[in-house]
């Protein structure tokens, strides 16, 4: 791993350079105080809606804290996902296409520690967005609704990450093979709705990473998670040899 330190203060300083992080964050601080709004008053703003036309009548269910958690998982899920795979989608195809991978690895820097420093700058950028996002969602559910244990939030936090990490993993790997950041955002688009349909078939669906949106939920709200391990387990190994598949990949390349 020479040149490992190095080029990981260079990713992190160019997540920050490029304002990366700053939207990163923004976008997940949207979602930190708009799950728990919308639960709180999307029943009230249809119900008027709904008033406002003749013969129209919306009955819905009085909101609870469990929608404010569902509503943050969802949006993580969805497109907090989307963000993982925009991310990742040019970290080492678009190097490669300036020329500056080249550059940087005629110094003294190993190509393990290459990708390995860009892609825990990604990991980073991403734990960043949902800290702030749980801390918020945490904040504003406590204001509107009632006090979640924070342990539960951390959890929620925790696992949602590692469902954007598996995604970005994904991405990062074909951005690594594909010549182009264009064809590694497609296959990461791809491979998302794939195992979106994958994760709504029984018992299979509980191995893939959007299936940790259940017991993510279920940890905030202090209940005991129905399937915790399989999708973290699932996660994990697509972390891993996802990374492990691009070092191959990337160390027999000509570049």
């Amino acid at each position: 791993m020479t040149g490992f330190a190095t080029l990981l203060r260079k990713e992190l300083l160019e997540q920050w350079r490029t304002r990366r992080i700053l939207v990163v964050g923004i976008v997940f601080l949207v979602f930190g105080i708009g799950s728990p709004l919308l639960a709180r008053y999307a029943p009230e703003l249809l119900k008027a809606v709904g008033t406002g036309m003749p013969g129209a009548t919306i009955e819905l269910p009085p909101p609870t804290t469990a929608d404010a958690v569902a509503q943050l998982a969802k949006n993580v899920g969805q497109i907090g996902v989307l963000v993982a795979i925009l991310l990742s989608m040019g970290a080492v195809a678009a190097e490669k296409e300036r020329g500056t991978a080249a550059f940087i690895l005629t110094l003294p820097a190993g190509r393990g520690a290459f990708l390995l420093a860009k892609l825990i700058a990604i990991a980073t950028t991403l734990l960043i967005g949902i800290a702030l996002a749980a801390t918020v969602d945490w904040v504003y559910t406590t204001i509107l609704f009632e006090a979640l244990p924070v342990p539960g939030f951390v959890a929620l936090a925790v696992l949602l990450w590692l469902q954007m990490l598996a995604f970005a993993a994904i991405t990062f790997l074909v951005s690594t093979v594909a010549p182009s950041q264009l064809v590694a955002g497609g296959v990461g688009f791809v491979a998302f709705v794939a195992l979106a349909i994958v994760a709504a078939l029984p018992v299979i669906g509980d191995w893939t990473p959007l299936a940790l949106s259940a017991p993510a939920m279920d940890l905030a709200l202090g209940k005991e998670p129905t399937a915790l391990v399989q999708p973290v387990v699932a996660s994990v190994v697509i972390v891993v040899a996802c990374s492990g598949i691009a070092w191959a990949s990337f160390r027999r390349q000509e570049i």
